[in-house]
């Protein structure tokens, strides 16, 4: 018997937890469960992560967390329990599908067939932000070369196990060309250790349109967080509704196991929410823990029950519904379907397979790393961009000269325009002379000089070659 940690959530999660747990009971499934509460209460009991220590300890002894939706309570500091989870426990791959269920859940796009693959750990969900200035916010968007490469073969790795023939690409790399940049990258150089399946790239916003359009012609989908995050919610809503998805996340020793969709605490407690998402992250940690046929059984009642059109009230629909239920009544209805085949969905057959975990990330050689300037930020609250360079330029020193001054990432010194918008962030940069090596202590000269001229200084970034290759981006219109 297998013991899994157990999290009932907020909001409408306990309810949709229950009716799940009522259905993997029925079913057989060989588990025991060991609850903990994490979340809203945990919050506003004093625990500003949302969760004790002893939370902690018992998923990381289980290494399965089997997790109904939660609540981060909105201002405060808090920060958000989900995010904590899959990075703190190395949940790299959050694995989304996203089918069709025609005629019975109504969708523009029959043919629907799509897994979103969504890297689980880094990118803006780093969390790392600042208010620099008055006017001005920023927000850390990490990239790493281990986190592409991992989840990007997971993308491969999992379309060859289950006979995918495609895996597409969505980045933005045509703008932020060193974080999406090296995912595009890695993304093409993966793919060629796979040339039995097809591959390519979009870039986000006309993928997104497309995947809108015609999602029939997507079959796997890998991205950076924040957009594999967007377009699997877009995904479930175009297949039929956010209620419906599930989602595995998955890591080197650890999973979970999840609906995609929030708390909805407007809904609790009221009988109404649909189960299917948890019940649909259900069957995914069955295969993951090798219950595959109560994982089988689970799915082709699930399946027979949307045909028989007993449907909750956010799938509900006149034409194909024959009974509007409630949460506990849907369940049952599952339920009483154990055994029973779709008669028109394709019904569904899982091999006994082991975890798709891939071997741990093995470091590359270090590049040749030099230092070539630095950029100082500055907090000004001028507007002419000439006079800021004349005070900065008295910084200058023996290794380091002012090369360019933008604001909000555009060019406003040398030869800037007068129509730009300048707020009072100014990202000032200094270059080493005639390529001469730059020593760091250069930079601390000055830092020095900013403090001795007045000039605010509020952060810098250094700025380095690797191997040759400009580890840094130009400014716009530079």
């Amino acid at each position: 018997m297998i013991t899994v940690t157990l999290a009932k959530g907020d909001g409408i999660g306990p309810e949709i937890m229950d009716a799940t747990l009522s259905i993997l009971n029925a079913a057989g499934a060989d588990i025991t469960f060991e609850e903990i509460e994490v979340g809203e209460k945990k919050y506003l009991n004093g625990h500003t992560t949302g969760i004790s220590d002893n939370a902690w300890e018992t998923i990381r002894k289980n290494k399965i967390l089997f997790k109904a939706p939660i609540t981060t309570p909105q201002g405060g500091g808090y920060k958000s329990l989900n995010v904590t989870m899959r990075k703190t426990l190395g949940l790299y791959s959050n694995i989304r599908p996203c089918s069709s269920l025609h005629p019975f859940v109504q969708t523009k796009h029959p043919e629907m067939d799509v897994v979103i693959i969504r890297e689980n750990e880094e990118d803006l969900y780093a969390g790392i932000e600042h208010q620099q200035t008055d006017e001005v916010v920023q927000c850390l968007k990490l990239i790493s070369r281990p986190g592409c490469e991992k989840i990007i073969t997971y993308a491969f790795e999992y379309a060859k196990r289950y006979g995918r023939k495609k895996v597409t690409c969505f980045t933005k790399d045509n703008i932020m060309k060193q974080t999406d940049g090296l995912f595009h990258d890695v993304f093409n150089e993966v793919a060629l250790r796979y040339p039995e399946i097809e591959n390519e790239h979009w870039i986000v916003d006309i993928g997104a349109a497309l995947l809108a359009d015609s999602p029939e012609s997507f079959d796997v989908i890998v991205m950076p967080n924040l957009y594999g995050d967007v377009m699997s919610d877009i995904a479930a809503q175009i297949a039929g509704s956010v209620g419906l998805g599930g989602s595995a996340n998955i890591g080197q020793e650890c999973a979970m196991f999840e609906a995609i969709h929030g708390s909805a605490p407007d809904i609790a407690g009221k009988d109404i929410a649909n189960p299917s998402g948890l019940i649909n992250a259900s069957v995914m940690m069955l295969n993951h823990i090798g219950q595959n046929k109560v994982a089988e059984n689970i799915q082709n009642a699930w399946l027979r029950t949307i045909e028989d059109g007993v449907h909750t009230n956010d799938i509900y629909d006149e034409v194909m519904s024959t009974k509007r239920v409630g949460t506990r009544a849907f369940a049952e209805a599952v339920i009483a379907n154990l055994g029973n085949l779709p008669k028109q969905l394709p019904s569904v057959t899982f091999e006994d397979n082991s975890p798709l975990v891939l071997p741990k990330y093995q470091r590359k050689p270090a590049k040749n790393k030099k230092i070539v300037g630095v950029d100082l930020f500055v907090d000004w609250h001028g507007e002419d961009a000439n006079m800021l360079a004349s005070k900065l330029q008295k910084l200058n020193n023996d290794e380091l000269e002012l090369v360019l001054i933008t604001n909000r990432g555009v060019k406003v010194w040398p030869q800037g325009f007068k129509e730009t918008f300048c707020t009072d962030h100014w990202r000032c940069r200094y270059a080493a002379k005639d390529g001469k090596v730059l020593q760091k202590r250069k930079i601390i000269e000055i830092l020095k000089s900013a403090l001795e001229h007045d000039i605010d200084a509020i952060k810098t970034e250094n700025l380095y070659t690797f191997d040759g290759v400009r580890g840094y981006s130009l400014g716009q219109g530079q």
